[in-house]
Formats: C-alpha cells, sequence, structure tokens
C-alpha cells in the first residue's frame, strides 16, 4: 500500500480499538509496527484475539512502511484498512424516547465535522443525523478528529419523509442554531426530546431543514463579534448547554 490517502485507513490505536468494539464496519486488514510489536505484547495480543474472532489478518510492518501508507503522524505504529460503513435513513424505530440528536449540515472540513462529532458524543448525544453530502467518505480522518467516537455513536442519515414526520412524531422538538435565533442558548427551552441543528460557517443550513424546526437558538458573544464560531465549537458550546439544561 502507497501513501495514497486511503479514505477507509483508520489511523492509531484509538481509532482501531473504535472500530472494533462497536462493530461498525468490517476490519480488512491490520498493519502494526514489528518494533511495537516487542514492546506492547499485550495490546497485540488482545489485537490477536479479535482478528481471530473478527477474521481480519495482522501483518507486522517496518515503522517506515507505515509511515508511507499513513497521512498523519501520530497513528502509533497502527492502522487498518477497513469496509464502508453502512448508514440509512432513520426511522421512528431508531429514535429513542425523550433522547438527544445532533443533525450536522453543510460542514466544509473533515476535522471539523469530526470535532463536532466528539463534542457530541461527550455531551451524551443518543445519534447524529447526517445529509446525504457528508463526510464519512473520509471515514479514517473523522475518527481520528474525533476520537473514535464518529464510530461509537449511531449516525443516520435524514429521512426521506422529512424531520417533522419522523422526530415529532416521537415527541420531539427541532432547534436550530442560528446567529439571529429568537433565543439566547440559555433562554431557550432545549429540554429532552430534543433534535439540534447546526451548520457550517459558509453554507449553514439547508432551508428545507430550516423549515422544519420550532425555534431558532443562537449563542451569545462576550463582545462585538462579526464572524463565527466554526461548526465544532458550536457544537461543544451547545451541546453541553442541552446537558447543563437537562442534568
Amino acid at each position: 500500500m502507497s501513501k495514497q490517502k486511503n479514505a477507509l485507513l483508520f489511523e492509531g490505536m484509538v481509532s482501531v480499538r473504535a472500530v472494533i468494539e462497536s462493530g461498525s464496519r468490517r476490519i480488512e486488514r491490520l498493519f502494526y509496527d514489528q518494533n511495537r510489536a516487542k514492546t506492547h505484547k499485550s495490546e497485540l495480543a488482545w489485537l490477536g484475539h479479535r482478528a481471530d474472532e473478527l477474521g481480519f489478518e495482522i501483518e507486522l510492518r517496518r515503522a517506515e512502511d507505515i509511515d508511507e501508507m499513513t497521512e498523519g503522524a501520530s497513528h502509533g505504529g497502527v492502522c487498518a484498512v477497513c469496509g464502508e460503513r453502512p448508514l440509512f435513513p432513520v426511522s421512528e424505530g431508531d429514535i429513542i424516547d425523550g433522547g438527544f440528536y445532533l443533525l450536522l449540515e453543510g460542514i466544509e472540513d473533515p476535522y471539523n465535522f469530526g470535532f463536532a462529532v466528539r463534542s457530541a458524543y461527550a455531551a451524551g448525544a443518543d445519534g447524529i443525523i447526517l445529509p446525504e453530502r457528508n463526510w464519512m467518505d473520509s471515514a479514517g480522518t473523522v475518527c481520528r478528529s474525533s476520537a473514535g467516537t464518529s464510530e461509537r455513536v449511531p449516525m443516520y442519515t435524514l429521512p426521506e419523509r422529512g424531520l417533522a414526520a419522523i422526530f415529532k412524531g416521537k415527541g420531539y422538538r427541532v432547534a436550530a442554531a442560528e446567529a439571529d435565533g429568537s433565543a439566547e442558548m440559555w433562554d431557550a427551552d432545549l429540554s429532552r426530546p430534543l433534535l439540534l441543528v447546526i451548520g457550517g460557517e459558509k453554507r449553514g443550513i439547508s432551508r428545507a431543514v430550516l423549515d422544519e424546526c420550532d425555534l431558532r437558538v443562537s449563542i451569545p458573544y462576550g463582545r462585538e463579534f462579526n464572524g463565527a464560531l466554526s461548526a465544532a465549537s458550536a457544537s461543544a458550546v451547545l451541546c453541553f448547554e442541552v446537558m447543563r439544561q437537562n442534568r
């Protein structure tokens, strides 16, 4: 394998462990630094047991070979080629009662997307809803930037019947993050069950989704500021405000 930036190459033990423990996708081959094998025998033994259970191969390689096939410098001598993760439109049967879900739209960068997923997972989101155009075709990068959480959290695509028919049918309210939102986040009712919608800095939230939202909520700034927070920062702030209000 050459340095071709394989989108389904998962780098680092955190990412590989997340794939294995979540069962989100199949591992086809796992590459392990032969020098690391001498100093991390228990880790390699654990991987060997999982390989036997799940049916993938472990190949010991030189550190230089792994450096050549990976994108970053934080792989720690471990990477795995994986299969696609199937994503399906969310249905009423997927949505838990009294839950909290995050819909991410219009994010331009896979790292920003991964950081947003990490914040949502840490704040207790029960699932992530994605538009048809999303960053899961760069799953290895997303997994690394999300510290493995993109493989651990349930993910679905937008329902064909629309948000109202699915989420509102389950008693959810839909809140959109908007700079000119009608309520600042600490004055808005963000109690569960809730679907929170966050858009990217450039493309934002689509009109079709905005039209189905029950309320629009803004993040107040501490000074005059004409810019916008990144989607990752907005996700962190708003998801933890949801957690605070529902604590």
